[in-house]
């Protein structure tokens, strides 16, 4: 479950990064200076890569069994600009909460949340 948390951090600090670019640097220059070439960009990395945040957050959410709204919540935290480094942050402190958990508790097999290969 580490190296999923890990892929899934990197993922929403690239996208988060990439949306804040695209409104605060993107949209003023298309709309205010009428120069539309940071949109094109940014706009398209951003779209494609939030479609890999989804993927990573599904993959982590599957390992630490977060309910389906809670993944709902961080598919939505995506789309708002810095809202995407607060669920990263949940998401971190919580995934750490039953890694730490587990090594905690070895030898009770309803404790075995994490796959040990991943």
């Amino acid at each position: 479950m580490r190296n999923a948390l890990i892929r899934y951090r990197v993922m929403a600090y690239v996208v988060g990064v990439l949306l804040i670019v695209l409104v605060c640097v993107g949209l003023p220059l298309k709309y205010v200076w009428h120069d539309g070439s940071v949109v094109n960009v940014t706009g398209i990395a951003h779209g494609w890569l939030y479609m890999l945040l989804i993927i990573t957050a599904i993959d982590v959410g599957r390992r630490a069994r977060w309910t389906w709204w809670r993944l709902l919540a961080i598919a939505l935290a995506g789309t708002v600009p810095f809202v995407t480094f607060v669920a990263e942050h949940y998401a971190t402190k919580d995934v750490k909460a039953k890694l730490a958990w587990n090594a905690a508790h070895p030898t009770e097999p309803e404790a075995v949340i994490a796959d040990p290969q991943a």
